[in-house]
Parts: structure tokens; C-alpha cells; sequence
């Protein structure tokens, strides 16, 4: 008997049952493809757009190029969280209080940013984990659930032999085997999918410690800066009281 013979002699739950792993095999397959080309291609623009972001002879042209690059935006979001340490005045470093706040501010900024940037590579997985995990027992049902009708049918029989039950016992054992063979890739995906995964967060964690290291080297070179401009334009001042 094929499949599509014992669906039409099926009765609702066993159809339902069949319909569930179908839409559950589908589904994980799509998501597997899908996500595989995506964490692929995430991986390989993340080193290029780091590389890129490094190689910039600016911060401007930095900010400038890492969008043509980062297409998943996942390192953007981590250049976007800093700017504003860049782009502030030598004045608001003058204090060791506000240079104080400003590191803990954006070591908060920089931890919302990988955590926006690990919800996107993680969509999907739980999606792989829950049909991995009930696929096989959504199998057992439909198999209990015929292995159930095939001996209501034989109830009122009054010779049974172990041929008329064997035959629809073991159809019924199909669904176990199809629950099965719809979790498997599941699992091994997510499994796969969870290493590849792993290492993006780990080249973000890298880029987004340089970020966080940098920047508060250009908050601490920033009050020199200023405190040189200050004293040179005192000499300035100085300098042009004594001419009058």
C-alpha cells in the first residue's frame, strides 16, 4: 500500500496528523536554506566590513562605507552606538565625572547594540528547536492513533490472525518514521547553524570591544587636545595685550 492509498483510507486524525509533519517539513526546510544563506553571507560581509571599517583613513569615510558592506546591519548598529562619543565636544571631557559617564554609557549602548544584533541572528532557531523536539512525537500520536483504529476494527472479529493485524500496525508505524525524518534535520540544523551562528557573534564581540577601546581613546585624547588649544590661545592673548 502507498502512502497516498493509506491517507485516502485514513480517517480525519491521521490526515490531520500527516497534514502537521508535511507543513513541519516544509517549513524546517525553508528555514534551513534560507538561514544558511543568510548566516553565509552575513559571516563573509561581517570580516569584510570590519577590514573595510579599519582600513578607512576616517571616521567619516568609515561610517560612509560600512553600510555598503554590512548588508545584514549587523555591524553598523555597534558604529552607530559610539558616534556620539566621536562626535562630542573637547569640552564635555574636561571632568573625570563625565568622562566616567561617558564609558559607562557606551559600554550600555555597545551591549544594546549586540543584543539587537544577536536577536537577528537568532531568529529562527527556536522555530528549529521546537520542531525538532515535537516532530517525533506528533509521529508516535498519529502511529498510537492507528494502532488504535486498526484493533477497534478487529474488536468484533472472531478469528484474528497476525497477518490482519500486522499490516495495519505497521502502516501506522510510517507516521513514527516520518516524525522522525522531520526532526532529524531539524536538530542536526540547528546544531550547525548554532556553530556558524556563534562565530558571527564572536567576530561582533571582537569588533564591538576595538569600537569600545577606541573610542575612549579619543575620549581621553580629547581634554589635551582642548587643554593645548586653551593654553595656546592664552599665549595668543597674552602675547597680543603686550604688543599694545
Amino acid at each position: 500500500m502507498t502512502i497516498w492509498q493509506w491517507l485516502s483510507q485514513a480517517d480525519g486524525v491521521a490526515r490531520a496528523t500527516a497534514l502537521v509533519l508535511l507543513l513541519m517539513s516544509v517549513a524546517s526546510w525553508v528555514l534551513i536554506l534560507y538561514k544558511a544563506w543568510w548566516l553565509g553571507r552575513a559571516h563573509g560581509a561581517t570580516l569584510r566590513a570590519t577590514d573595510a571599517f579599519w582600513q578607512a583613513s576616517s571616521w567619516e569615510q568609515a561610517r560612509l562605507e560600512l553600510p555598503k558592506i554590512d548588508r545584514a546591519a549587523l555591524l553598523t548598529p555597534v558604529a552607530d552606538a559610539i558616534a556620539h562619543i566621536v562626535a562630542a565636544e573637547p569640552a564635555a571631557h574636561h571632568s573625570l565625572a563625565v568622562a566616567s559617564g561617558a564609558q559607562v554609557q557606551t559600554t550600555r549602548v555597545l551591549r544594546e547594540a549586540l543584543h539587537g544584533a544577536s536577536h537577528r541572528l537568532q531568529w529562527g532557531q527556536t522555530v528549529l528547536a521546537s520542531i525538532g523536539a515535537t516532530a517525533p512525537f506528533v509521529g508516535l500520536l498519529g502511529t498510537v492513533w492507528g494502532i488504535h483504529q486498526a484493533l477497534a476494527a478487529l474488536a468484533g472479529a472472531d478469528h484474528v490472525s497476525l497477518e490482519q493485524l500486522a499490516g495495519p500496525v505497521g502502516e501506522a508505524l510510517v507516521m513514527t518514521a516520518a516524525g522522525l525524518a522531520v526532526a532529524l534535520p531539524a536538530v542536526l540544523a540547528y546544531n550547525l547553524l548554532g556553530r556558524k551562528l556563534a562565530q558571527v557573534e564572536e567576530l561582533l564581540e571582537g569588533f564591538a570591544h576595538d569600537m569600545q577601546t577606541w573610542a575612549l581613546q579619543q575620549a581621553a585624547q580629547a581634554p589635551q587636545a582642548y587643554a593645548g588649544m586653551q593654553a595656546h590661545n592664552t599665549v595668543d592673548a597674552i602675547a597680543l595685550v603686550g604688543s599694545r
